[in-house]
């Protein structure tokens, strides 16, 4: 189990430096917190697997292509991508903005998709694949408030100080009055995000649609019709994956 630990540590450090070219040993080392001699073991192990790269000149490490690989295979297993994915895209071509699909998580949700507006150059960038606490941001809130009250409450004890949940759970209660979550500011200054929850033939939240953009460059109107166009995609997708209503 230690042995397992460790190669995800380092996978994961591998993966927050993705925008780099790759690691030393010694790099890895320090970020780790591992000795070289038990490092260099993991990392000849890992790269058996095809879990990590070693480049013949510089020495350094990279992430392996094995996990993009299973990643495309999990992404092709999951029917409602296929469902959800053209409603995304004509969402954001009505509203030319960028759109994010995100899947609960534990704890936190994961962002699984991003539709980009090619008619928008001001956009923000949410990398794929990043983990979010699940009381930040609206994604995450539409999320929270469409759970079962118990289990929300459950993740948010986890989350957040004592003191600070009634306020919470009073944003996730309006949340459920008006049908959609914004936040403004909450993860980047400037920007601000609306979403809606997704949910299956099981009344149960399977994750959020939302719409980022960047606060200076939106009027109050676009905001509303950003907002009536989200809802009637998030009703849309739901209704794809089975929902009839409560």
């Amino acid at each position: 189990m230690q042995l397992l630990e460790r190669a995800m540590t380092i996978a994961k450090v591998l993966a927050s430096e993705a925008n780099e070219n790759s690691l030393s040993i010694s790099e890895l080392s320090a970020k780790c917190n591992l000795p070289l001699s038990t490092l260099h073991r993991i990392l000849k192990a890992m790269i058996k697997e095809g879990m990590i790269e070693q480049d013949d000149q510089t020495k350094q490490y990279r992430l392996g292509t094995i996990w993009m690989e299973l990643g495309l295979q999990v992404y092709d297993t999951m029917d409602y991508i296929s469902k959800i994915r053209p409603e995304l895209e004509r969402l954001a071509r009505e509203v030319e903005e960028s759109v994010y699909l995100s899947k609960p998580a534990g704890l936190d949700t994961i962002i699984i998709e991003r539709i980009d507006s090619a008619a928008n150059p001001i956009r923000i960038y949410d990398q794929l694949g990043i983990r979010i606490p699940m009381h930040i941001g609206a994604a995450n809130k539409a999320i929270l408030a469409t759970m079962p009250v118990s289990q929300a409450r459950a993740i948010i004890e986890q989350l957040i100080p004592h003191d600070e949940i009634a306020e919470l759970e009073a944003q996730l209660e309006q949340i459920r009055l008006q049908e959609f979550a914004i936040s403004h500011g909450e993860r980047t200054v400037g920007t601000s995000s609306i979403a809606v929850p997704i949910l299956n033939g099981f009344n149960e939240v399977v994750g959020a649609v939302s719409i980022g953009f960047v606060s200076f460059n939106v009027s109050a109107e676009h905001i509303n019709t950003i907002t009536e166009r989200l809802v009637e995609t998030g009703k849309r997708v739901s209704m794809k994956l089975g929902y009839r209503g409560k």
